[in-house]
């Protein structure tokens, strides 16, 4: 049965066109993946199909009485809850209410590897339709059955795995090489022909010109002849030639490949006391205690995980590092001023929504002049008059990353705090901040549920949150 039909649907910002002109169906029972860079319209697409978007030409008709379930990647801002325990809550209410179609839009966020685990034997076995919008790839590949990939412009539909999506996708790759490969081949013995020729021939009339000039009869080919060998040589170079560029057209028409390598770094601070962060004796609280006992110390340059369960307190202590006014503290706290520490959370908060993007960066840095930020937001990949003129509210979440980012790198921080830093990011992008972090030399805490990246990011020290009440650090390098 069929859920829902797009015609022609098509989406467009003033500074870039996403897609257009698709047509399909949602079949009852069918688990779709959206997938795409940063930015793609992914999460559009998703608020089209739920109804909270109109899409900018084109048409969707659901099915009458359609009960749809919908997690955006914005959730409730109770403070009391931790970022996994929010969106364990819009799960359940998706769930309760997805009778016939869940949309979601990166549910693994925040989730810690628990949390990730049930979630994904609960979409597994789901009988309603999925429309799955992640950047976890394991997650796409054990619940979804149809690929539905966002670039150059249009949606590829793929029929199967995720997996075997990135497969076909690099053989078609690798094929369309192989004979771009073969042609440039035939080219250079096609142009070394055409030279050879060439020379016979100039050969041919400088024989002739001297048996005329010695008054000889000589047997000369006509110039018709003579050229025969080149025009046949220049005719094919020419078919090759259009062979190449057609080759090339298949090629670029291909979704981009997901790695590339990084343009921008991340410089760090000046030289800083030895001893950046020093708790002795710690708490922090909300309306209610949230952790106690807390000892920590750590040094400059060092790095450092904090790490625990959904709910444990790790970004309640980031916050009180930060020396968030809504945290509650006691103990002795020696931490950086709020303007040394610089701090990427989960929701992004250090954007305003109303600004642009380039309005962003020069309040971060106001002594810069235009040339000087241009460039800058070039670096993370900002680039053009229409992108950094485009408001912080039309941004994916995965751009805002980046923009934040952007506002950090330009204001080196004695400590980088990075909460969930990898939550929307697309490959791409993943590439280019694992690629910032690993050159940075300053003072870091990270808080992250993303194994893959934690094990890239290199060796860090751990302080390892057990219960609101019990904290201990297992590493060499930090005090408990």
């Amino acid at each position: 049965m069929s859920l829902i039909q797009l015609q022609g649907v098509g989406l467009a910002f003033p500074h870039k066109t996403c897609f257009s002109d698709f047509s399909a169906t949602i079949e009852a029972g069918q688990h779709i993946a959206i997938t795409g860079d940063n930015g793609a319209g992914k999460s559009s697409l998703l608020r089209m199909l739920y109804g909270a978007m109109e899409p900018g030409n084109g048409q969707i008709q659901r099915t009458a009485g359609l009960a749809i379930g919908y997690v955006g990647q914005e959730h409730s801002a109770d403070v009391n809850l931790s970022g996994g325990q929010r969106v364990n809550h819009a799960l359940s209410q998706a769930l309760a209410s997805a009778g016939d179609l869940l949309l979601l839009d990166e549910p693994t966020n925040h989730l810690d590897a628990h949390n990730r685990q049930s979630l994904t034997r609960m979409l597994k076995h789901v009988c309603a339709g999925i429309v799955l919008v992640t950047h976890d790839t394991a997650l796409l590949d054990q619940v979804c059955d149809t690929v539905w990939h966002i670039g150059d412009e249009k949606i590829t539909v793929f029929h199967g795995r995720y997996a075997d999506y990135v497969a076909q996708r690099e053989m078609r790759r690798n094929a369309i090489e192989q004979q771009l490969l073969a042609v440039k081949r035939e080219q250079q013995r096609s142009h070394t022909a055409l030279m050879k020729e060439q020379e016979r021939a100039s050969h041919a009339r400088a024989r002739g010109l001297k048996a005329i000039q010695q008054s000889k009869w000589a047997t000369i080919k006509s110039p018709t002849k003579l050229a025969r060998g080149t025009t046949t040589s220049g005719s094919k170079q020419a078919q090759l030639k259009r062979q190449r560029e057609e080759l090339i057209d298949r090629l670029e028409q291909l979704p981009r490949t997901e790695i590339i390598v990084p343009q921008f770094h991340l410089p760090h601070a000046g030289k800083t006391a030895a001893t950046v962060v020093q708790i002795t004796d710690g708490a922090v609280a909300y309306n209610k205690p949230v952790l106690q006992q807390i000892q920590l110390t750590l040094a400059r340059g060092k790095r450092l995980l904090l790490a625990g369960c959904n709910g444990s307190g790790k970004s309640t202590l980031a916050k009180a590092i930060m020396r968030d006014p809504a945290v509650v503290r006691s103990g002795t706290w020696v931490v950086p001023g709020p303007e040394e520490i610089g701090y990427l959370d989960q929701h992004y908060a250090s954007l305003h929504v109303h600004q642009t993007v380039m309005e962003s960066l020069r309040a971060a840095v106001p002594g810069w002049t235009q040339l000087a930020i241009r460039r800058h937001l070039s670096d993370f990949l900002f680039r053009g008059s229409a992108v950094v003129d485009t408001p912080v509210a039309q941004l994916s979440g995965g751009e805002k990353a980046r923009l934040a980012l952007a506002c950090i790198a330009a204001k080196p921080p004695q400590l980088l705090i990075l909460d969930e830093v990898t939550n929307n990011l697309d490959q791409r992008m993943r590439a280019h901040v694992l690629e910032i972090l690993r050159s940075y030399s300053g003072t870091m805490i990270v808080i992250s549920h993303d194994e893959e990246f934690l094990q890239k990011m290199g060796p860090m020290e751990r302080f390892v949150i057990n219960s609101p009440s019990s904290q201990q650090c297992n590493s060499p390098g930090a005090t408990c």
